[in-house]
């Protein structure tokens, strides 16, 4: 599909491949472009929205941690600095100060802060507009991750007390004494249970019984497991299943903690908000003063709206990374559907390798036009 009337800017600075997104996919792309010889802030450009490095790290909440050990949730080309405290398990603040160094390490040149209003297909390319100016790429790659559209579900009914998603979470102390539900079945839920079910009364509800990896299971098992499916997958083998068998709580010590203390006891989904908590189909009511929703998010895809290309799911359709629809337009780290776990810190590397293979590639029939690059 293609715009009936292209976008024009003749003012537009022109570049082989223009990458929407600093965080961990954003870099590791530009790891390998630079490594294939384009020149970044040259050839390339990295585009970032945040004021400062490290990505979504950077705006997490300081006790969480990775679900691998530092040994496994480095980028390519360099090893994150080891953690030794907590079984290996690096803090958020640490990855963020990886990924700042990591950038600053392959001179990756990356724009801050500059804000994506759109991409446009034009006559030479795909135009990116931004608060900074305009970009006119051959190939644009959009890395802009997830944490930016936190999900929260609709349930009927309205609850008058404190509401907040994973993203505003910061610390167990603001909650202190409180009766708090914590909603969701995954890895931030059961990390956020952990501490908040110290200084206050605790209820746990998930989609479906939670499901605990053993002990000595990590990330980079969980890695090897989506790798192998998709080579089952793209070999024509049946279906290994992935991790789905394993689980999806992994048994960092805060959560084997509050398996200790007999916290992690979960609740099937309620039926409906109410003014002071939340109710079961049972008629079972529970009285609350906050709801925490653990409950993910969507990927951030609004400055890709105007090439229209989202598909019935609400997800752009993808061969690999590239945009069935706009082969110009490659997508990376938002999950399994861009590649296998290309949505953590050790799985983006294979998927940004092969990615920036196919853009040298077919960015090498596209001559820069050295006079009007610009800033």
């Amino acid at each position: 599909m293609s715009d009936p009337h292209p976008v024009a800017d003749p003012d537009a600075s022109h570049v082989r491949v223009c990458v929407i997104g600093g965080g961990q996919a954003g870099l590791a792309t530009g790891f390998y472009l630079r490594r294939a010889g384009l020149v970044p802030g040259v050839d390339f450009v990295i585009l970032d929205a945040a004021e400062q490095p490290g990505g979504a790290w950077a705006q997490m909440w300081p006790s969480l941690r990775t679900f691998s050990p530092t040994r496994y949730s480095s980028l390519p080309g360099w090893m994150m600095p080891t953690w030794t405290e907590d079984s290996g398990y690096p803090l958020a603040a640490h990855v963020a100060d990886y990924l700042s160094a990591y950038e600053r390490r392959y001179e990756l040149a990356v724009r801050r802060p500059v804000r994506v209003a759109g991409v446009s297909r034009a006559d030479q390319g795909l135009l990116v507009r931004t608060d900074h100016g305009n970009w006119l790429a051959d190939q644009v790659v959009s890395a802009t991750g997830t944490w930016s559209r936190p999900f929260i579900p609709t349930y009927p009914g309205q609850f008058a007390g404190q509401q907040l998603h994973t993203a505003q979470y910061r610390q167990a102390a603001d909650f202190s004494g409180r009766r708090v539900l914590v909603v969701g079945g995954g890895n931030s839920a059961a990390q956020i249970l952990a501490e908040v079910s110290r200084v206050a009364d605790t209820t746990w509800v998930t989609p479906r019984p939670p499901r605990f990896l053993p002990d000595d299971v990590d990330g980079h098992a969980l890695f090897q497991l989506a790798t192998n499916r998709r080579r089952a997958h793209d070999s024509g083998h049946p279906d290994t299943g992935g991790v789905a068998g394993l689980g999806d709580i992994v048994m960092v010590d805060s959560v084997r903690d509050a398996r200790d203390r007999g916290v992690l006891h979960a609740r099937d989904p309620f039926e409906r908000l109410t003014r002071s908590g939340v109710r079961w189909t049972n008629g079972d009511h529970v009285e609350l003063d906050v709801i925490i929703w653990c409950t993910g998010f969507r990927p951030a895809l609004h400055h890709l709206a105007p090439l229209r290309l989202r598909g019935p799911a609400g997800l752009i359709p993808t061969h690999g990374t590239q945009a069935v629809q706009e082969p110009r337009l490659h997508l990376v780290g938002y999950g399994d559907w861009t590649g296998p776990a290309s949505a953590t810190l050790i799985g983006v590397g294979r998927t940004a390798r092969d990615l920036a293979t196919a853009l040298t590639q077919s960015s090498a029939q596209f001559p820069i036009r050295r006079e009007s690059r610009g800033a």
